[in-house]
């Protein structure tokens, strides 16, 4: 394998300067700077990145710790983090903490001991995770879901806005008694979707909270049909529960729209492919993981300033499922 010295040799410079210019420093010459490139791309040269890492303390590597890999709602949010970290210079270690919080442990302290550059989280509620976090010097974005108990800089929609929007509309169709199916309480997406569907009531709310997964969402809904008053529509709060809930309806012969409307909290790629088509409350996916990215490259050139909250807003997609 070619050396630094090799490449200094074939540009005709000293070592310091190539690895000055591979450091990217601004006071080399331009000259200098175009043999250097041109002598790492003949000799195919690629710096040692385990030195590099030591002089600099750090790796430059982001972990991106999410919830739930088998969630659509993660694909696009992942893509938009790691086309911007590959413009900043980062590679993506991808962590599935698989709604667990001793997993998501797990990841965290693997974060931190490896030193890695930043990290972004999509918090299962650890409140354990979150203060290892804190506590440390790497920088931290929350995504998706809010940091307990912790203020650092997050990216996520106005989940009690679409919420609101998604219960309003299914009043509007003339639905009457709407439940809500959402997830666990301390986790910040479910909490304020649930407090957007209460907002937009006029009657008593009706709440079933399960796991953010489809078999939550099956169960949840197995549970409002057997209910003496079942409801004749229904608000879910994701969209792997959603699944589920559907699931749930077709098997017990249940008509949607006609005996139960029903929305979603975010997109699913089928929406517009099933019968009835899905009403949905969607999420500007892609967005999110490139604005968190972006935060971090900002984060990590400027440590010390104050914590940045985005919010994005979500939009309610009716279809079929809601139309009375």
């Amino acid at each position: 394998m070619p050396t630094i010295y090799d490449v200094a040799r074939e540009a005709g410079v000293s070592a310091a300067t190539v690895s000055r210019v591979l450091n990217g420093a601004q006071t080399v010459d331009p000259d200098m700077v175009a043999r250097v490139l041109a002598a790492v791309r003949e000799l195919g040269y690629r710096p040692n990145a385990v030195a590099r890492n030591l002089r600099r303390s750090r790796t430059t590597l982001w972990a991106v710790i999410i919830s739930d890999i088998g969630n659509p709602f993660f694909t696009a949010t992942v893509r938009g983090i790691e086309d911007v970290a590959q413009q900043a210079g980062y590679s993506v270690v991808l962590c599935n903490s698989d709604e667990d919080p001793d997993k998501e442990e797990t990841y965290v302290a693997a974060a931190l001991s490896e030193q890695m550059a930043g990290v972004i989280i999509s918090s299962s509620g650890s409140v354990k995770a979150a203060k290892n976090l804190l506590d440390s010097p790497i920088p931290v974005v929350a995504i998706d879901r809010e940091l307990p108990r912790g203020a650092v800089d997050t990216v996520v929609v106005d989940n009690e806005a679409g919420a609101r929007a998604a219960t309003e509309h299914l009043r509007t169709a003339g639905y009457r008694r709407i439940a809500c199916i959402t997830g666990p309480e301390g986790v910040s997406t479910a909490d304020l979707r649930l407090r957007g569907y209460t907002e937009a009531l006029s009657g008593p709310p009706i709440v079933v909270r399960t796991d953010f997964r489809e078999q939550g969402g099956f169960d949840a809904m197995s549970s409002l049909l057997s209910s003496p008053e079942r409801p004749d529509a229904v608000f879910v709060a994701n969209n792997l529960m959603t699944v589920g809930a559907l699931r749930c309806l077709a098997e017990h012969g249940v008509d949607v729209p006609g005996e139960m409307g029903l929305v979603g909290f975010d997109e699913i790629p089928w929406a517009d492919l099933v019968r009835p088509s899905l009403t949905t409350v969607a999420q500007p996916t892609y967005e999110l993981g490139r604005m968190a990215a972006r935060l971090l490259v900002d984060r990590i050139a400027t440590p010390s300033a104050d914590p940045a909250t985005v919010v994005l807003p979500a939009e309610l997609r009716a279809r079929q499922s809601s139309a009375r």
